[in-house]
């Protein structure tokens, strides 16, 4: 298993980023994909989940209606749109198979004025 996040950088409060997580060595369509946060000081959180064909969604409360998680299964990754960003989602973002215990690099996303 593979997984490689990137999109982070660093943004503004209320602007956006596109976080990409490309998944190689598993059959990415038939598994679930969840993308998790890590920020200083805090445990890890659960941001957003997709399930394989993509039809299901779902999302932590602090970013639900900000956040849109969607996947392209002939292209192996699964992605996630954050808009109105806040300080508070300053974090290392990762993506996650689910039921395999296993985390890429992570990609760090800073939001500061």
């Amino acid at each position: 298993v593979q997984l490689v996040e990137s999109g982070g950088g660093s943004v503004q409060p209320g602007g956006s980023l596109r976080l990409s997580c490309a998944a190689s060595g598993f059959t990415f369509s038939n598994y679930r994909m969840s993308w998790y946060r890590l920020a200083p000081g805090k445990e890890r959180e659960l941001v957003a989940g997709i399930s394989s064909p993509g039809s299901i969604r779902n999302y932590a409360d602090s970013v639900k209606g900000r956040f849109t998680i969607s996947r392209d299964n002939a292209k192996n990754t699964v992605y996630l749109q954050m808009n109105s960003l806040k300080s508070e989602d300053t974090a290392v973002y990762y993506c996650k198979v689910y039921g395999i215990d296993y985390w890429g690099k992570g990609t760090l996303v800073t939001v500061s004025s």
